[in-house]
């Protein structure tokens, strides 16, 4: 299997057109779960755990059992933990810095501003999937701890009742209050609406696949969420310059995710393509996850020439792509072009698990061209301004004449008079 070349973005506009969350047939079945664990609660959660993961769960076992945690770090690679232990240190450092702070001032005696509060409760949902993504517990619990969040649960899907050692050991590290043995929509719903056993959150984040990300979608409203994530996907912007080992090792990075993953390239000079298509498809042959990885990056992936860096860059924020690499000579150069990215890795030294899991910034990022309005998950998802005002009586006295004019002008008299009353001194 050879990865495509597209002579131009025209060529290529079939990889490049991006469905949506929506599938009805899904959306309907989700629905009906959400529906179910918020009008059932255990009971209904307990069913679908069963039914999805072989899971056969109730109130006592639901939660993961300190047990059970000590378990998960005694069968862990002490090497393993400890490289777990310096990316925790890593991220909660980096989501620590320049936090949102109260700003409240006053003049003339008219005091506004803001305070900064973080949600009293934070769910994080991590993947199970086709491998364990430990990863993505340091990058949900950890921004939530750095905004202060004082109750922090982790749920994630549990097959046959187990759950992957790195995954529970990440989660205790990280500080998660409650590890619970559920996945998909239903885990979700629980989150949103509160069961027996799971409580009620303010905030969802966390990945996940199209159930995940459509039970957000259904229960956003009635809880906040980071993002609705799609598939992973990757576009690397590289001159030929570079080493076309690497960047087609980086392809694959993201196509081993998922076979529905998107892996792209932007390129112009064809020589390098092409060397770039043939590393591709020798390295795909020895990669363990072959299979998805090839099917990813026939169906979704593909090498794009354009005529320059500028046509890169702005078919780059066209697609507004999950992570994206500038392997160029002069990255710096190129970044103030790039408006509409999750992440941008920047150099040939940089490729992307450096951020998957190690550098600091998180690695929960918009995809399927949402980066455009969605930002990558951070402290701010967990924190809320909350507005603070306070007049003198001379104040009021002094703006009254303008704020009953605006209230009266659209017809609301008695916010006119709220404040017609208080500048009369009645």
């Amino acid at each position: 299997m050879k990865m495509k070349i597209y002579e131009n973005a025209a060529a290529a506009k079939d990889i490049l057109a991006r469905g949506g969350f929506e599938d009805e047939k899904i959306a309907a079945g989700v629905k009906e779960i959400v529906a179910a664990v918020r009008d059932g609660g255990d009971r209904a959660l307990f069913a679908y755990s069963e039914k999805f993961d072989g899971s056969v769960l109730d109130a006592d076992t639901v939660a993961v059992s300190e047990e059970e945690i000590e378990a998960a770090y005694a069968a862990l690679d002490p090497a393993l933990l400890a490289s777990m232990k310096k990316a925790a240190e890593n991220v909660l450092s980096y989501h620590s810095r320049s936090p949102l702070k109260e700003d409240i001032r006053t003049e003339n005696g008219r005091t506004t501003g803001y305070t900064v509060r973080p949600v009293e409760r934070a769910g994080i949902y991590v993947p199970g999937g086709t491998a364990p993504l430990f990863s993505s517990v340091l990058m949900g619990v950890l921004p939530a701890k750095a905004a202060g969040v004082p109750h922090i649960y982790v749920a994630t899907p549990a097959k046959a009742g187990k759950i992957a050692p790195a995954i529970i050991a990440a989660a205790h590290l990280c500080g998660a209050e409650k590890i619970f043995k559920t996945g998909g929509a239903q885990a979700i719903a629980a989150f949103a609406y509160g069961t027996e056993s799971i409580p009620k959150v303010d905030v969802i984040a966390g990945p996940g696949n199209i159930y995940v990300t459509l039970a957000k979608k259904e229960v956003y409203g009635k809880v906040g969420i980071d993002m609705l994530a799609g598939p992973s996907e990757i576009l690397i912007i590289a001159d030929k310059e570079q080493n076309p080992v690497h960047v087609a090792a980086d392809v694959l990075s993201q196509a081993e995710h998922d076979r529905r993953a998107r892996a792209l390239l932007l390129t112009d000079d064809r020589e390098f393509a092409e060397k770039v298509q043939a590393e591709t498809e020798r390295q795909l042959a020895l990669l363990p996850r072959a299979e998805i990885a090839s099917f990813a990056v026939e169906n979704a992936g593909g090498i794009i020439l354009v005529k320059d860096m500028k046509e890169a860059c702005a078919l780059a924020n066209e697609i507004a792509p999950e992570h994206l690499e500038l392997a160029v000579k002069d990255p710096e150069a190129l970044l103030p072009e790039i408006r509409n990215a999750g992440a941008v890795f920047m150099g040939g030294f940089t490729p992307e698990p450096v951020g998957d899991y190690f550098a600091g910034p998180d690695h929960t990022l918009p995809t399927g061209g949402t980066a455009r309005f969605f930002e990558v998950l951070n402290q701010d998802i967990f924190l809320r301004k909350m507005s603070v005002i306070r007049y003198t009586e001379k104040a009021v006295r002094e703006d009254a004449e303008d704020i009953v004019r605006l209230a009266e002008a659209e017809g609301l008299f008695a916010h006119a008079n709220a404040v017609r009353l208080r500048a009369k001194g009645e």
